[in-house]
């Protein structure tokens, strides 16, 4: 379809082809090939979906694949979370620095009934030994963020609440994704009020949070450094060339790995998102998020990571 849309605007007559365009959508598709061969490899095919979300505001690129498909967001939650945070401080609701109680124990949005983290299921075993005492915001909002922490997350969504973060997420302009709980609530999960998010949608945070439009300019820049703590690099930053950071939040479950970043975020930043699923093996899922950044890369900045 591409080669005949610009053989038809070198024909000229009526139909006439934007070199702009052109360009735009010859990078489209080298990347829609390169994507297009990866889930045709036996271990991804009829198995693997993905959706993908690239915007660069230098040049105006935009890449979008069943970006607004819905998935499950896994920890990829946290960073609106994280964002209707910070907002609330600026606005001297609280202050980052004062301290919460480290509790485990929560109540399901179906019917109020209690549940508890599970250590062995949270990537985040340190704050367990904090429980009883307690820690201040900016320090849980950390965890929540750099190791994913569960315990730290759930604690951090009942005091703004999950209503107070899915109204920051629509009025940044996140249509579709869905912050409706915590982490864990089994009740919940098993009647199907799970948290949603599409690759479109992330990307529209990470812009503000880049932009710094997301709260303010200042507690954008912090949070933009909290992201650019993150520990787990196997998807987004393993397809980046040697000395390119990325700044970004990952999250995964089963059958799903997820990435959303903004890359180079101290000069020149661009959006990445990539969402996986149907795929058992993270450490595959993470990959084929790493080789679609390296094809994105390359479009993107003109080099490769080899």
């Amino acid at each position: 379809m591409l080669a005949l849309a610009i053989l038809v605007a070198l024909a000229g007559g009526a139909c006439r082809y934007n070199p702009a365009d052109m360009a735009d959508e010859l990078m489209r598709a080298r990347v829609d090939s390169v994507i297009d061969s990866l889930l045709a490899q036996p271990k991804f095919e009829g198995k693997a979906s993905v959706g993908v979300y690239a915007s660069d505001r230098k040049t105006g690129w935009v890449y979008r694949r069943n970006a607004d498909s819905v998935y499950h967001a896994a920890s990829t939650m946290k960073v609106p979370v994280m964002i209707e945070l910070f907002r609330q401080a600026e606005q001297d609701r609280f202050s980052l620095d004062d301290s919460l109680a480290v509790e485990n124990r929560f109540s399901s949005i179906v019917d109020g009934s209690p549940y508890a983290m599970d250590i062995n299921e949270d990537s985040d075993e340190s704050i367990y030994g904090a429980l009883g005492s307690s820690m201040s915001i900016r320090d849980l909002a950390f965890q929540m963020i750099t190791v994913s922490s569960n315990l730290a997350t759930n604690i951090l969504i009942d005091f703004v609440s999950a209503d107070s973060v899915q109204a920051t997420v629509e009025r940044l302009g996140a249509r579709t994704m869905r912050v409706l709980r915590g982490v864990e609530d089994i009740k919940a999960f098993e009647l199907g009020l799970s948290n949603t998010a599409t690759a479109g949608d992330l990307g529209v945070l990470m812009e503000h949070l880049a932009t710094g439009s997301a709260v303010s300019r200042e507690a954008d820049r912090a949070m933009v450094e909290i992201l650019s703590a993150q520990r787990f690099k196997e998807m987004i930053p393993a397809g980046l060339p040697d000395g390119v950071e990325a700044a970004h939040k990952t999250g995964s479950i089963t059958r799903i790995n997820h990435d959303a970043a903004i890359v180079s975020p101290e000069a020149d930043p661009w959006v990445l998102v990539i969402l996986t699923g149907g795929v058992d093996d993270h450490t595959e899922s993470a990959r084929l998020g790493s080789r679609i950044t390296e094809a994105i890369f390359s479009v993107v900045r003109g080099g490769t990571t080899s």
